[in-house]
């Protein structure tokens, strides 16, 4: 009984050494291999929560117009003058991004963005409009009439070369920011014509 104790411990210690041998050369031809892949790239994902956005508005131009008609009469003219208030809106539309629009490559992203426009043609605040001076009878379209001359006057004021590029400066700060938190060290930012 004791030679088969002896013999069974032997067994044991030759695969305990057969073992830690093995595990030895096993450790020593393990290599462990990193590499960096310094490209970055934008995901479908990304892409579309950027597009997601909608409207995006870079600036924002606040104005009031005073606007006047008259109609002359045989004894007297009537007068209608009015204070008009709004908002305009400039910015691009994400929506209208063509196929393509955003680019990588490496550590460079090339982002051509829609065109600065007009984020709503409905930017006059009518419950802040004030009659100032009202004489005579005037109809619904006479009123009309005087708030669609407001417009044009806003539009004139408000949407002018310097205002439009103030929004293109503004939007290039915000989507090259946007775009360096991302991961890209160089952006080329760009609007459609």
């Amino acid at each position: 009984m004791k030679k088969i104790r002896y013999s069974i411990l032997g067994i044991a210690v030759l695969l305990l050494i057969w073992a830690i041998v093995w595990l030895t050369k096993a450790i020593q031809q393990t290599e462990v291999d990193i590499t960096v892949d310094n490209r970055i790239n934008v995901t479908p994902e990304q892409i579309e929560s950027i597009k997601e956005i909608g409207e995006w508005e870079f600036l924002s131009v606040t104005d009031e117009e005073l606007v006047d008609t008259v109609r002359r009469g045989f004894f007297s003219d009537d007068h209608l003058v009015r204070i008009y208030y709004g908002t305009v809106r400039l910015g691009i539309n994400m929506h209208l991004v063509e196929p393509g629009w955003i680019q990588t490559h490496g550590d460079t992203v090339s982002v051509l963005l829609p065109r600065i426009g007009l984020l709503d043609r409905d930017f006059i605040d009518e419950a802040r409009t004030k009659s100032f001076h009202e004489s005579g009878r005037w109809t619904a379209k006479d009123r009309e009439a005087l708030y669609r001359k407001a417009h044009r006057q806003m539009l004139r004021h408000c949407l002018t070369p310097q205002n439009v590029e103030s929004a293109r400066k503004n939007g290039e700060m915000q989507f090259r920011r946007m775009m360096r938190t991302m991961g890209y060290e160089h952006v080329d930012i760009n609007f459609a014509q």
